[in-house]
């Protein structure tokens, strides 16, 4: 893919983003306070998918070997 068939499909791609979200319709104005708005909410939710999600799938990893028995090493020693 050459730089110019990119370049047109990336202006196809925010001009079919303007039409979706009807955002050319707005003033520059406007325009920069919904980019803006958007931007933010999505560096949050990144941000909040990267901090918690591991967290989540260790505490369901750790769940789901309780449910099927699996012993802690804690607990193996003192049966010994």
């Amino acid at each position: 893919m050459d730089i110019k068939s990119m370049k047109n499909y990336l202006y196809w791609l925010h001009c079919q983003f303007e039409l979706i979200t009807c955002s050319y319709l707005m003033e520059p104005w406007e325009k920069v306070l919904f980019y803006t708005f958007n931007v933010t909410m999505l560096v949050m939710v990144a941000y909040t998918a990267y901090i918690f999600s591991p967290i989540h799938i260790s505490t369901a990893f750790q769940f789901c070997l309780h449910l099927f028995g699996s012993q802690h090493e804690n607990t193996v020693s003192a049966v010994k």
